[in-house]
């Protein structure tokens, strides 16, 4: 599996479906769906893209973090 990072390429809003694709081995437009079908149900979704937007690093920062 590959890491949880935010990738620089394949971004529409904020890189979190992006890089859970990446991490789990599917596309990202399946990654969407599910997020978007999730939002028809009673729960966090919103709060929690956003803890991920602001938690995950982005492709170049955990590069730069690795090398260290």
């Amino acid at each position: 599996m590959a890491a949880l990072v935010r990738p620089r390429d394949g971004r529409m809003l904020g890189g979190v479906c992006a890089a859970l694709a990446r991490r789990f081995g599917t596309s990202a437009l399946t990654m969407r769906v599910i997020f978007l079908a999730s939002c028809l149900l009673p729960g966090p979704q919103f709060l929690l893209y956003a803890a991920l937007w602001l938690l995950l690093p982005g492709e170049s920062r955990a590069t730069k973090a690795a090398a260290w």
